[in-house]
């Protein structure tokens, strides 16, 4: 039999219960890996039929117990380059745990940026609107198709992104002598930070409360509330001052905190200080869990304290 003959494959059927796992990838969620388990368990069967050995297998569970998180939607297409690289490793390629685990994190980052607007911003409240409208006019099919036509979208969407992403896993591993495996996964992981660089902005959030100054404002700088007319006559005059021109301020003296200052230098630098330190921690094999307890423990003493 020739080479290509006896390699091992994963085949349709196995990978049609690879994804049929996958529809349970946040079975297990927890704070410490997030949706490792789920991951873990997803390829079991193309493990069982990759690796005869248990040490075989139990490496490749393990390898696959890091940490991973994203949209669950958007996890098929990284499942399907695992599978391409997972059985090309079986077969003797020159694929081990970094290039897997470097590839898996290089595109969770990407994928989970592209899948939230997607799904949960656009198609499923587009789908649930129009299904809710058949609703409330008493038609019976608006929460049975909002349920079928959900789920056939959703898992054709999986099943044919997992199935692309093991062709395309399958492309890259052809190409193991040369550099193009090394390109993927540098690539991957550069995007994998570029996308949470740009993420830190809008996710991670610090505020010190501490103030610096406070300003007593001239009349007519802010919204003399005792002269408006009461009610929404009152209300609407109020939003007219302060969205006019230059703007009214809503209080007479102007507060400046410690926060405002680091603003005006370089806004969210707390943030970005507080994820290289993170970064630093989890460099130096500190776990998960006790960084979430820590940074709990610095946030309610800082409350306190009436420094955050």
């Amino acid at each position: 039999m020739t080479e290509k003959e006896n390699r091992i494959k994963v085949d349709k059927k196995t990978r049609f219960k690879v994804a049929a796992r996958s529809q349970f990838l946040q079975g297990s969620w927890n704070y410490e890996r997030m949706q490792n388990g789920g991951y873990a368990f997803s390829m079991i069967p193309a493990i069982k039929k990759l690796y005869k050995t248990d040490e075989d297998r139990q490496a490749a569970l393990k390898r696959h117990m890091e940490f991973f998180n994203t949209t669950p939607f958007m996890a098929s297409p990284i499942i399907g380059v695992t599978l391409a690289l997972e059985e090309e490793r079986a077969n003797g390629g020159d694929v081990d745990d970094e290039a897997i685990n470097g590839v898996k994190v290089g595109m969770m980052g990407p994928l989970a940026g592209v899948g939230d607007p997607v799904f949960w911003f656009t198609v499923r409240p587009i789908l649930g609107a129009l299904c809710a409208s058949l609703a409330m006019s008493g038609n019976i099919l608006g929460p049975i198709m909002f349920f079928v036509v959900w789920n056939l979208f959703r898992w054709g969407f999986q099943w044919y992104t997992q199935e692309f992403g093991y062709r395309a896993g399958s492309a890259i591993t052809d190409d193991l002598s040369g550099t193009m495996m090394q390109d993927v996964t540098r690539g991957a992981s550069m995007l994998g930070m570029f996308v949470l660089g740009s993420l830190i902005q809008r996710w991670v959030k610090i505020d010190f409360k501490p103030v610096v100054s406070k300003v007593q404002l001239q009349k007519g700088a802010y919204i003399d509330w005792h002269s408006l007319p009461s009610g929404h006559e009152g209300i609407q005059k109020a939003l007219e001052l302060y969205n006019n021109g230059q703007g009214q301020a809503l209080s007479s003296v102007k507060i400046t905190t410690m926060q405002n200052v680091l603003d005006q230098l370089i806004p969210g630098l707390a943030g970005l200080l507080l994820t290289f330190l993170c970064m630093w921690l989890l460099k130096k094999k500190v776990s998960p869990i006790w960084i979430i307890i820590g940074i709990f423990i610095i946030g309610i003493l800082g409350h306190v304290v009436g420094l955050l």
